[in-house]
């Protein structure tokens, strides 16, 4: 019997403080192993009980196969209001499910809700920098609790505790985003906390990224000169009284056990600065009252994303050297994260934890690439049973260093040490296997760059005094990204800043949240602020977020950054086709480069010009997909006209790139420039250009993502095949024999004698050419899409099965629509293929060239399928 897997508003069964604008329902049906299911109509209900005695919301029987992103008409909820839903489905053979189990959403204070709670400040003109403050009030109450609901925010980072119990486990909040323009808050059910008559509720407050220390240019205090919480707390009683507990002068606050805390230079706390029990004691000693300072409830949103929380535990793998002064450990994985101590400390004894990616060639901790970042914890006991971990900072490493704890034997100090990993808490969707370890081990690499820079923003590494969340990496790693974890909410978030930090013109800062600002402009003394291939993840990020989860009204909330980017561009000089001023990045950090220059050989304006052709595209298309009908011919005729441009300027009468870099030929094929002649001729010539360096690649940020794509697409598979399997420099796994466990910033970064590359720029954990991830999907496992996919309701199998490199490969994603799969194996000439495809979406199967039935394309609707192929 058919069935509803699950029922999810905005990706989640259980959603507390959400956006009452940002409503629409979306299901998982189970087909019970039949196949060519599909949805005839559904029946959705939405009550405020959860036995749907009284339904405010009934669609009846709705004719249509949509079971994404459905919205509820005329449904408009009342803010803190919990609404119960539910869902049942008619299938094409005329086959009723039951009822799903129901989900819930509560809707957070609208902008019309005025917020009573002032926003109060620990902060002084002596507080000393990367400060931790104490804050607290208590209270009683007045009565059995029915409900209650804390609301929360702040200017820096914080943690709340009601009773000494924790409120939550998420890590970092509010999170980072572009504070001027809008910042988070979240919003907690602390009914199950609020037990005892008296109530003491105690926060612990940080600098984070809001008046912290960011980039290596040491700016503190970007945002504003005090950190400050924001706290509203709403008990409803069983008999129907109200009562509100909010952040006003009444507070009270003292400086932490922590001296210092801050992303990059770690934490110091010190057990016998901070009392006992601090939240509920009545002990005044360092105590003083709060400052209110100016509100910023005009900028508070509920929170988009996920939170930041720990994922996984590790346990240290191996103690590589000991002696009087220190002991090294090795994790096992390069992790980010934080290290938690368990032991017992003498009054007074200090412990010092060092982090580092690598060790160097005298098999010390390596720590000249994190530059300005000490990534240092420090540890002062008092003589009794401790378990810490940093509370308000995160490092980047796999070795550790610890300087204390002498007294302990090596197993014991093994023992009281746990990496606690740490990111966004995004949903695994995404799992790739094939018959190759090390490519199974490059694999693994990009999903721990993934976990390890996706920490609240898409960041280009997690160790250095930088960790910014530079627009170019994210759009190119992001089609691998969310093939592996659901990244809806993740990139809304970080998109939304984006669009605040866009500027009047339309241009795009490089770093989102902009915290470089005039930075780059005067380093290289253009007044832009931008680049190609960076800006343009204000067109890109938001498409691939629509063809990946087919939120349109996401796409809608950004279709005037999108715009307004192209038309920045457009108007950039004196002709509107051609993108031919300003600063570029061009293909960076590629390897044709010149000697010590960061910038690749490849022309940097044809690179340009052919993103500005791409993102027009793409904004013609958005204008389709949002039924604007006028704006999407317009940016088809003038994506037709820069495409014409760009043929005309960068290829020679003969239908040659004028660029002979691997790099020239890769975007023009990737962005679908060049017309069929030309595009055969191109593809042939990276091929010629990839074959003439002994099949290694030569590509920076912006060719290497398109590159094994291109080839394959292009006819020239076992080329992108060859270059995937190279083990030797430069190359994806040429790091994997090098024993990396996550992907590297340069195909170097340790050389084979044990080398380091530059120390300025040398990060051992930066995702941007793990974007080779999504070829693995697409390509060696077989796993795609079609190119007018929306939700992946179109699947493309394509097992290649004739690869020679691998004799079996398997990937699964979990789409908006349930799980899709394929696994493959061949043994002399014969293969086999088992396919997943999940109810409402139907697939292609491509066989394969020198196979039985090769050519053929066989269409196949929902279900599981074994297929059997031999070799012509």
């Amino acid at each position: 019997m058919i069935t509803i897997l699950s029922v999810t508003c905005q990706g989640s069964a259980a959603n507390l403080g959400m956006d009452a604008h940002a409503i629409s329902f979306s299901w998982i049906i189970d087909g019970d192993k039949q196949q060519n299911v599909i949805q005839h109509r559904y029946h959705l209900q939405i009550s405020t009980d959860a036995d749907f005695q009284t339904c405010i919301y009934d669609s009846d029987w709705v004719r249509s196969q949509q079971s994404q992103q459905v919205i509820a008409p005329g449904f408009i909820p009342l803010p803190e209001q919990r609404y119960f839903y539910r869902v049942r489905i008619e299938d094409n053979s005329r086959r009723v499910c039951c009822w799903s189990q129901p989900g819930w959403l509560e809707c957070a204070p609208d902008a019309a809700t005025p917020w009573r709670a002032q926003w109060i400040s620990p902060d002084g003109n002596d507080t000393p920098p990367e400060s931790v403050h104490l804050l607290r009030k208590s209270f009683r109450l007045r009565g059995k609790v029915k409900c209650a609901r804390l609301y929360a925010s702040a200017l820096g980072i914080y943690q709340l505790q009601i009773n000494e119990q924790s409120v939550s486990d998420a890590l970092f909040s509010p999170g980072w985003t572009s504070y001027q323009d809008h910042i988070q808050y979240q919003v907690y059910d602390v009914t199950a906390l609020l037990t005892q008559p008296q109530v003491a509720i105690g926060a612990r407050l940080a600098e984070g990224w809001y008046k912290g220390e960011l980039s290596w240019l040491k700016r503190r205090e970007l945002y504003g000169d005090c950190k400050a919480l924001f706290v509203q707390l709403k008990i409803i009683y069983e008999d129907g009284a109200e009562q509100l507990l909010i952040s006003d002068k009444s507070w009270q606050c003292r400086l932490a056990g922590q001296s210092h805390s801050s992303f990059y230079h770690g934490e110091r706390w010190d057990a016998r600065v901070e009392p006992r029990d601090w939240a509920s004691s009545t002990d005044t000693q360092g105590w003083r009252n709060v400052d209110v300072v100016p509100s910023r409830c005009a900028w508070l949103v509920p929170q988009i994303a996920e939170p930041v929380r720990v994922t996984d535990c590790l346990k240290p793998q191996a103690l590589v050297s000991r002696n009087a002064r220190r002991a090294l450990i090795d994790m096992g994985q390069n992790m980010v994260g934080r290290i938690r101590i368990r032991t017992t400390l003498p009054h007074g004894a200090q412990i010092i934890l060092r982090h580092g990616e690598v060790l160097d060639r005298e098999g010390e901790l390596y720590t000249a690439n994190l530059r300005g970042a000490d990534q240092r914890v420090e540890i002062v006991g008092n003589g009794e049973p401790l378990d810490y971990a940093a509370q308000f900072s995160f490092q980047g490493f796999r070795y550790l260093e610890i300087q204390g704890l002498n007294e302990l034997s090596d197993a014991q100090l093994l023992a009281c040490i746990t990496g606690e990993v740490l990111h966004t808490d995004m949903r695994r969707t995404g799992h790739f296997r094939c018959s190759r370890e090390d490519i199974n081990q490059l694999y693994q690499n990009i999903i721990w760059g993934q976990r390890g820079n996706f920490v609240d923003i898409p960041t280009d590494c997690p160790q250095r005094d930088e960790r910014l969340g530079w627009t170019g990496d994210a759009h190119i790693f992001m089609r691998t990204a969310a093939f592996n974890y659901n990244i809806h909410h993740f990139f809304s978030k970080w998109l939304r800043s984006l669009a605040a930090d866009q500027k009047p013109d339309g241009s795009v800062p490089m770093v989102i949240p902009d915290i470089l600002r005039d930075y780059i402009s005067k380093i290289w003394g253009d007044e832009t602020y931008t680049s190609s291939g960076w800006g343009d993840a204000a067109v890109i990020c938001p498409w691939t977020l629509y063809q990946t989860y087919g939120d349109k009204a996401l796409l809608a909330q950004h279709w005037p950054s999108m715009k307004a980017w192209v038309h920045y561009v457009h108007a950039t000089g004196d002709d509107p086709w051609v993108w031919n001023s300003g600063f570029q990045f061009g293909d960076w950090l590629a390897l044709d480069a010149k000697p010590d220059s960061y910038f690749g050989a490849t022309p940097v304006y044809l690179v340009a010009n052919a993103f500005y052709a791409h993102v027009t595209n793409l904004l013609s298309l958005a204008a389709q997909a949002l039924g604007l009908e006028d704006e999407a011919q317009r940016y088809r005729e003038w994506f037709v006209q820069i495409k014409a441009r760009f043929v005309r300027d960068w290829l020679t009468a003969e239908g040659e790139m004028k660029a002979d870099t691997q790099t020239a030929h890769i975007l023009p094929l990737a962005f679908h420039l060049l017309d069929e002649a030309q595009s055969a001729r191109a593809a042939r010539r990276l091929h010629e250009l990839v074959a003439a360096r002994d099949f290694h690649l030569d590509t920076g940020f912006l060719g290497t993502p398109y590159l094994c794509p291109v080839l394959s697409e292009y006819g020239y598979h076992q080329t992108a095949v060859r270059l995937l399997c190279q083990t030797t420099f430069p190359s994806w796994l040429f790091s994997v024999h090098q024993g990396a466990t996550t992907v590297w910033e340069h195909w170097d970064g340790i050389k084979a004698d044990g080398s380091f590359w530059s120390d300025n720029m040398n990060s051992f954990n930066h995702y941007a050419y793990g974007a080779v991830g999504e070829w693995l999907y697409r390509y060696l496992a077989g796993l795609d899409f079609a190119s007018d996919a929306v939700a992946g309701n179109k699947i493309v199998f394509r097992p290649d099965v004739g690869n020679t490199e691998v004799s079996s490969a398997e990937a699964s994603y979990w789409s908006p629509y349930g799980e899709v799969a394929i696994c493959w194996q061949r043994e002399g000439e014969q293969a086999q293929v088992m396919l997943t495809i999940p109810v409402n979406m139907q697939a292609t199967l491509l066989i394969p060239e020198e196979w039985e039935r090769a050519g053929q394309e066989c269409l196949l609707g929902s279900g599981t399928y074994t297929i059997s192929l031999n070799r012509r």
